[in-house]
Protein backbone atom coordinates (compact mmCIF):
# COMPACT_ATOMS: atom_id res chain seq x y z
CA UNK A 1 0.00 0.00 0.00
CA UNK A 2 2.38 2.18 -1.23
CA UNK A 3 -0.18 5.70 -0.19
CA UNK A 4 0.37 4.71 3.66
CA UNK A 5 4.69 4.02 2.99
CA UNK A 6 5.28 6.96 0.68
CA UNK A 7 4.48 9.83 3.94
CA UNK A 8 6.03 7.79 6.28
CA UNK A 9 9.22 6.95 4.44
CA UNK A 10 9.10 10.94 3.63
CA UNK A 11 8.68 12.09 7.58
CA UNK A 12 11.55 9.62 8.03
CA UNK A 13 13.87 11.28 5.82
CA UNK A 14 12.98 14.59 6.91
CA UNK A 15 13.27 13.86 10.86
CA UNK A 16 16.75 12.33 9.89
CA UNK A 17 17.85 15.43 7.98
CA UNK A 18 17.45 17.30 10.98
CA UNK A 19 19.18 15.20 13.55
CA UNK A 20 22.16 14.50 11.47
CA UNK A 21 23.62 17.84 10.85
CA UNK A 22 24.68 17.97 14.88
CA UNK A 23 25.69 14.28 14.89
CA UNK A 24 27.52 14.82 11.60
CA UNK A 25 29.35 18.26 12.81
CA UNK A 26 30.21 16.99 16.39
CA UNK A 27 31.84 13.90 15.18
CA UNK A 28 33.78 15.93 11.92
CA UNK A 29 31.84 13.71 9.57
CA UNK A 30 30.59 17.22 8.04
CA UNK A 31 31.70 20.14 7.27
CA UNK A 32 29.88 23.47 8.93
CA UNK A 33 28.70 24.36 5.55
CA UNK A 34 27.62 21.20 4.28
CA UNK A 35 25.78 20.27 7.80
CA UNK A 36 23.38 24.20 7.71
CA UNK A 37 22.80 22.95 4.04
CA UNK A 38 21.23 19.59 5.10
CA UNK A 39 19.57 21.43 8.52
CA UNK A 40 17.91 23.37 5.60
CA UNK A 41 16.63 20.58 3.55
CA UNK A 42 15.27 19.79 6.79
CA UNK A 43 12.55 21.55 6.31
CA UNK A 44 11.77 21.24 2.28
CA UNK A 45 11.46 17.72 3.51
CA UNK A 46 8.77 18.26 5.97
CA UNK A 47 7.15 20.20 3.80
CA UNK A 48 7.08 17.53 0.92
CA UNK A 49 6.16 15.25 4.21
CA UNK A 50 3.36 17.15 5.29
CA UNK A 51 1.77 17.11 1.91
CA UNK A 52 1.79 13.55 1.21
CA UNK A 53 0.61 13.13 4.71
CA UNK A 54 -2.80 15.26 3.71
CA UNK A 55 -3.04 13.50 0.53
CA UNK A 56 -2.39 9.96 2.16
CA UNK A 57 -4.94 10.64 4.97
CA UNK A 58 -7.55 11.57 2.21
CA UNK A 59 -7.28 8.37 0.93
CA UNK A 60 -7.47 6.97 3.46
CA UNK A 61 -10.57 8.29 4.79
CA UNK A 62 -11.78 7.08 1.55
CA UNK A 63 -10.48 3.47 1.95
CA UNK A 64 -11.82 3.49 5.41
CA UNK A 65 -8.39 2.02 6.59
CA UNK A 66 -7.35 3.13 10.08
CA UNK A 67 -3.85 1.79 9.91
CA UNK A 68 -3.48 4.74 6.83
CA UNK A 69 -5.03 7.53 8.76
CA UNK A 70 -2.85 6.56 11.23
CA UNK A 71 0.70 7.24 9.52
CA UNK A 72 -0.96 10.24 7.71
CA UNK A 73 -1.40 11.44 10.95
CA UNK A 74 2.17 10.51 12.65
CA UNK A 75 3.80 11.61 9.35
CA UNK A 76 1.95 15.21 9.48
CA UNK A 77 3.44 15.95 12.85
CA UNK A 78 6.89 14.65 12.06
CA UNK A 79 6.86 16.50 9.08
CA UNK A 80 5.88 19.83 11.20
CA UNK A 81 8.49 19.17 13.30
CA UNK A 82 10.98 18.84 10.89
CA UNK A 83 9.98 21.50 8.97
CA UNK A 84 9.05 24.03 11.99
CA UNK A 85 13.15 23.80 13.56
CA UNK A 86 14.93 25.52 10.31
CA UNK A 87 11.90 27.42 9.78
CA UNK A 88 12.08 29.28 12.82
CA UNK A 89 16.08 29.33 13.17
CA UNK A 90 15.82 30.98 9.64
CA UNK A 91 13.38 33.39 10.26
CA UNK A 92 15.57 34.24 13.62
CA UNK A 93 18.62 34.86 11.42
CA UNK A 94 16.75 37.02 8.97
CA UNK A 95 15.36 39.44 11.82
CA UNK A 96 18.94 39.65 13.71
CA UNK A 97 22.03 41.38 12.38
CA UNK A 98 24.70 38.93 11.38
CA UNK A 99 26.89 39.45 13.63
CA UNK A 100 29.25 36.83 16.32
CA UNK A 101 30.59 39.09 18.87
CA UNK A 102 28.68 40.58 21.88
CA UNK A 103 29.69 42.50 24.49
CA UNK A 104 28.41 45.22 27.37
CA UNK A 105 31.21 47.43 26.54
CA UNK A 106 31.38 48.58 23.08
CA UNK A 107 34.05 51.42 23.33
CA UNK A 108 36.17 49.56 25.66
CA UNK A 109 35.50 45.11 25.09
CA UNK A 110 37.35 43.19 27.49
CA UNK A 111 40.59 41.19 25.40
CA UNK A 112 40.68 37.47 25.05
CA UNK A 113 43.92 35.96 26.06
CA UNK A 114 44.37 32.86 26.99
CA UNK A 115 41.84 31.22 24.40
CA UNK A 116 43.63 32.55 21.72
CA UNK A 117 45.70 29.35 20.84
CA UNK A 118 42.28 27.55 21.10
CA UNK A 119 40.68 29.69 18.21
CA UNK A 120 43.47 29.77 15.87
CA UNK A 121 42.33 30.04 11.92
CA UNK A 122 38.58 30.16 13.26
CA UNK A 123 36.97 33.90 13.83
CA UNK A 124 39.15 37.01 14.69
CA UNK A 125 38.00 38.17 17.92
CA UNK A 126 39.36 41.68 17.16
CA UNK A 127 36.69 44.28 17.87
CA UNK A 128 34.83 45.23 14.69
CA UNK A 129 33.35 49.20 15.63
CA UNK A 130 30.45 48.56 13.07
CA UNK A 131 29.61 45.46 14.89
CA UNK A 132 29.19 47.35 18.43
CA UNK A 133 26.67 49.95 16.45
CA UNK A 134 24.79 46.48 14.81
CA UNK A 135 24.60 45.12 18.41
CA UNK A 136 23.54 48.60 20.07
CA UNK A 137 20.64 48.28 17.61
CA UNK A 138 19.73 45.03 18.18
CA UNK A 139 20.57 44.44 21.59
CA UNK A 140 19.91 47.63 23.68
CA UNK A 141 19.60 45.67 26.43
CA UNK A 142 23.31 44.10 26.70
CA UNK A 143 25.21 46.67 29.28
CA UNK A 144 27.65 46.49 32.30
CA UNK A 145 26.57 45.32 35.61
CA UNK A 146 27.19 46.69 38.74
CA UNK A 147 27.48 45.02 42.05
CA UNK A 148 27.45 46.45 45.23
CA UNK A 149 30.35 44.39 46.68
CA UNK A 150 33.90 44.76 46.42
CA UNK A 151 36.14 43.62 43.04
CA UNK A 152 37.37 40.59 45.17
CA UNK A 153 34.45 39.20 46.19
CA UNK A 154 32.74 40.08 42.70
CA UNK A 155 35.49 37.75 41.25
CA UNK A 156 35.02 34.69 43.36
CA UNK A 157 30.77 35.05 42.33
CA UNK A 158 31.50 35.43 38.91
CA UNK A 159 33.59 32.71 38.57
CA UNK A 160 30.91 30.43 40.51
CA UNK A 161 28.48 31.96 38.32
CA UNK A 162 30.63 31.11 35.34
CA UNK A 163 31.36 27.11 36.70
CA UNK A 164 27.25 26.82 37.21
CA UNK A 165 27.04 27.53 34.33
CA UNK A 166 28.91 24.35 32.77
CA UNK A 167 31.46 26.27 30.67
CA UNK A 168 35.12 24.85 30.81
CA UNK A 169 37.15 28.06 32.10
CA UNK A 170 40.56 28.39 30.65
CA UNK A 171 41.85 30.98 32.49
CA UNK A 172 41.41 32.90 35.60
CA UNK A 173 43.43 35.49 37.68
CA UNK A 174 42.02 37.18 40.35
CA UNK A 175 44.48 40.03 40.59
CA UNK A 176 43.13 41.43 37.10
CA UNK A 177 40.20 40.37 37.88
CA UNK A 178 39.49 38.20 34.45
CA UNK A 179 37.97 35.03 33.10
CA UNK A 180 37.97 33.54 30.40
CA UNK A 181 35.48 30.06 29.24
CA UNK A 182 34.14 28.00 26.70
CA UNK A 183 30.87 27.44 26.31
CA UNK A 184 29.43 24.57 23.82
CA UNK A 185 25.96 25.15 22.61
CA UNK A 186 23.47 22.36 22.91
CA UNK A 187 22.24 21.59 19.67
CA UNK A 188 24.97 21.70 17.66
CA UNK A 189 28.21 21.79 19.77
CA UNK A 190 29.05 25.00 18.31
CA UNK A 191 32.36 26.35 20.86
CA UNK A 192 31.54 30.24 21.95
CA UNK A 193 34.41 32.23 23.99
CA UNK A 194 33.23 34.15 26.84
CA UNK A 195 35.48 36.59 28.95
CA UNK A 196 34.51 38.05 31.91
CA UNK A 197 36.12 41.47 33.52
CA UNK A 198 35.42 42.58 36.99
CA UNK A 199 36.67 45.86 37.69
CA UNK A 200 36.11 48.01 41.24
CA UNK A 201 33.76 51.15 40.94
CA UNK A 202 33.20 53.20 43.51
CA UNK A 203 32.54 51.23 46.88
CA UNK A 204 31.45 48.24 44.27
CA UNK A 205 32.62 46.46 41.05
CA UNK A 206 31.27 47.11 37.53
CA UNK A 207 31.15 43.73 35.43
CA UNK A 208 32.07 43.55 31.83
CA UNK A 209 31.26 40.41 29.42
CA UNK A 210 31.98 39.55 25.86
CA UNK A 211 31.09 36.60 24.04
CA UNK A 212 32.18 35.84 20.96
CA UNK A 213 31.78 32.25 18.47
CA UNK A 214 34.41 30.82 17.02
CA UNK A 215 32.66 29.97 13.46
CA UNK A 216 29.54 31.05 11.71
CA UNK A 217 28.65 34.95 10.61
CA UNK A 218 25.58 34.48 12.46
CA UNK A 219 25.17 33.52 15.91
CA UNK A 220 21.13 34.18 15.75
CA UNK A 221 21.15 35.47 19.21
CA UNK A 222 23.13 33.51 21.17
CA UNK A 223 25.94 35.18 22.74
CA UNK A 224 23.55 37.66 23.58
CA UNK A 225 21.03 35.39 25.28
CA UNK A 226 24.67 34.01 26.66
CA UNK A 227 25.54 37.17 28.25
CA UNK A 228 21.71 38.20 29.60
CA UNK A 229 21.36 34.95 31.27
CA UNK A 230 24.72 35.02 32.77
CA UNK A 231 24.72 38.77 34.78
CA UNK A 232 20.84 37.94 35.67
CA UNK A 233 22.38 34.82 37.49
CA UNK A 234 25.00 36.42 38.58
CA UNK A 235 23.30 39.81 39.94
CA UNK A 236 20.55 37.20 41.76
CA UNK A 237 23.81 35.56 43.13
CA UNK A 238 24.94 39.22 44.01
Amino acid sequence: MPYIIVPAIVATAAIVAVLLPPAGYRSGALELGTAITVFRWAAYLGIGAMVVAVGSGAMSVRRRSSLGVRVAAASLVLGFVAFWGPYAQDRTAQRLPFIHDITTDIENPPVFDAVLPLREGMNSVEYDREVGEQQAAAYPEIAPLRLDIPQAEAFDLALATARAEGWEIVAEDASSGQIEATDTTFWMGFKDDVVIRIRPEGSGSRVDMRSVSRVGRSDIGVNAARIAGYLERLQSGG
